[in-house]
């Protein structure tokens, strides 16, 4: 590009160069990298092609498009994803929250009668934050504790909370599922890791090369995490407490076989929006 570009121009230069690089919506990413450069809303770049934009901003803009094209994903390279409707601040110790997850999120919140109730919350492998915090968002008077191995996730998570305004109802610490765990919990949530050990490698290179692995691996069968949850949960659940979790593609029979040999009763599978088993409810 020269020195100086408009919006336009630069926009259509960018959004070739992405599709030349194989990526699926370059109109839209080279919109969001745009917006997130120069600091400007996506609805500039479409109304205002004209506009000017720095030399220093479409500098910083070639940098965000080599490491697009090198299959990093654009949710690290913004800092940002939304979720439930909220924006929350994501880096590579934490997991891209996802719209299939949303879907524990309306599961829950369908077997909560009372929204204004004090509930208390575990979210196991928090991650960003995002179950925990889309859930406070929903229930007023509700708190809540959230629990990763990851120091650094325990952080951002905390930044998102107070970003959020829920800090007062949210707290974030390390740990190692619940083994430190001494309180109980009217609900416990958790998006585990749950690919099979052997075929990350297999996935897409933004999932592969970049999220952390320690989210992603569920062992050699992709179920460990969850025998692990039904094993420790029930000592930790209220009275008709609830669990609920995230599960993978092909995984709801077994999961539900683990979680009924500990005892856990009512377990009922919520698909997706594209109809897939996206998440298990159970109760003690």
């Amino acid at each position: 590009m020269s020195a100086s570009s408009t919006i336009g121009a630069l926009y259509q230069h960018l959004t070739d160069e992405l599709a030349a690089a194989g990526i699926e919506e370059p109109r839209l990413e080279a919109r969001m990298l745009m917006a997130h450069a120069a600091g400007i809303d996506q609805t500039r770049i479409i109304g205002h092609p004209e506009d000017e934009i720095t030399a220093e901003t479409a500098a910083h803009l070639q940098e965000l498009i080599k490491r697009r094209k090198k299959s990093e994903p654009i949710a690290y390279i913004t800092g940002t994803k939304e979720f439930w409707s909220l924006d929350f601040k994501v880096s590579r110790e934490t997991l891209i929250p996802r719209p299939d997850s949303e879907t524990l999120i309306s599961a829950v919140l369908e077997t909560i009668p009372d929204k204004k109730a004090a509930l208390s919350i575990l979210d196991l492998g928090t991650g960003s934050g995002c179950l925990l915090l889309a859930l406070l968002s929903e229930l007023p008077n509700a708190h809540g504790l959230g629990i990763d191995i990851n120091p650094n996730a325990c952080l951002i998570a905390a930044e998102n909370a107070e970003i959020l305004d829920l800090a007062k109802r949210a707290r974030f610490v390390e740990g190692n599922w619940m083994t430190d765990i001494k309180d109980r919990f009217d609900v416990i949530v958790s998006n585990p890791p749950y690919i099979v050990e052997t075929e990350i490698e297999t996935l897409e290179p933004d999932v592969a090369l970049f999220e952390p692995h320690l989210a992603l691996s569920g062992g050699v069968d992709g179920l460990a995490a969850y025998r692990t949850i039904a094993e420790q949960s029930r000592p930790h659940l209220s009275q008709d407490g609830l669990l609920a979790v995230e599960i993978g593609l092909g995984q709801a029979f077994d999961i539900k076989e683990i979680f009924t040999k500990y005892n856990f009763k009512e377990c009922s599978t919520h698909r997706d929006i594209a109809y897939v088993e996206r998440c298990i409810l159970a109760t003690v």
